[in-house]
């Protein structure tokens, strides 16, 4: 038995929102590099180059992930989002790369730098408007379980203190007049970009791998069971072969359920039909598969895993 999928909320007004700050920011910081001529500045401008790419790859892959299950696609297309978080991370490293050359080439040929402190005013207009988007975006993820708006908006946010460390940086060389700390400062920004990349290309290998969901959300699942089992008499009702995994959006339970085996139909149905409806309780949403087994056949118990099952032994 299988229950069905709450309606997807459409999540791509987030992205669209995204796709304008990226647009504004990219003309702000850009700008910035123009009037400085800082490599610090142009790294923050060209990782603002890559939130808009990104926030492009989301808004698909939202797209995407919304359509309902289809005679191709029986569970739905939630994994699109874990492709979008990948590619993110990957343009993440490439965007590395590049700010990485650039520093090292300004490292070799040193430049002074202009009118470093309208650049900074206007570096530090792009780094609100990255904040507050990215804040949205994060919670609009967390909120409707959504990893690609998580991913976006952690981006922005990243990309918020890379700017501020970008600001600081500029601005001691401005103070300092020590040229080479443009350049540094560029290098600790591909560095600090470079491992959010890493965190999103794991996250979204994890979904793609069909991990399973965190230890928070499955222990609420057997807690619910356990609360089942206790319900009837000792011995009578257990549970095994519990298992979850999520894919973006979507959570999937899967469970044997053993009964005497003298049950009617009747009463076996009713019994998963509450199974089902205690595990969305707890898990909104979620699509729980229910396999009904009786107790005394051995084929029952080919396949349980220690630590995967919950009875009720009277204790």
């Amino acid at each position: 038995m299988t229950t069905g999928q709450a309606h997807a909320p459409n999540l791509t007004k987030w992205a669209w929102l995204s796709i304008a700050a990226a647009l504004v920011t990219i003309a702000l910081k850009t700008g910035a590099y123009l009037l400085t001529g800082s490599v610090g500045l142009l790294s923050d401008a060209l990782e603002s180059v890559v939130n808009l790419v990104a926030a492009i790859l989301a808004l698909i892959a939202l797209w995407i992930a919304a359509r309902p299950a289809d005679d191709t696609h029986h569970y739905g297309h939630g994994k699109a989002e874990y492709f979008s978080a990948g590619a993110e991370g990957v343009m993440i490293f490439v965007a590395a790369l590049l700010i990485v050359v650039s520093a090292v080439d300004r490292l070799r040929h040193p430049q002074p730098l202009e009118d470093l402190g309208i650049g900074l005013a206007i570096t530090l207009l792009a780094t609100a408007v990255n904040g507050v988007v990215g804040t949205m975006v994060l919670r609009a993820g967390r909120r409707h379980r959504s990893i690609t708006l998580v991913a976006d908006g952690k981006h922005l946010l990243t990309d918020v203190w890379t700017s501020a460390g970008v600001i600081v940086g500029v601005g001691l060389v401005a103070v300092t007049g020590w040229q080479p700390l443009d350049s540094l400062v560029a290098i600790g920004v591909a560095i600090n970009i470079l491992w959010t990349g890493f965190g999103l290309v794991r996250h979204a290998f994890d979904g793609l791998m069909d991990r399973a969901l965190p230890k928070a959300e499955s222990d609420k699942v057997h807690e619910v069971l356990k609360v089942i089992a206790g319900s009837y008499p000792p011995g009578e009702v257990s549970f095994h072969e519990i298992l979850t995994r999520e894919s973006g959006r979507q959570r999937f339970v899967s469970l044997h359920v053993l009964v005497p085996g003298d049950w009617t139909v009747t009463q076996g149905h009713d019994l998963l039909e509450d199974v089902e409806t205690a595990v969305v309780g707890v898990l909104e949403g979620a699509d729980v598969h229910t396999h009904l087994e009786p107790r005394e056949d051995p084929r029952s118990y080919e396949k349980p895993e220690p630590g995967n099952v919950i009875t009720n032994d009277g204790a």
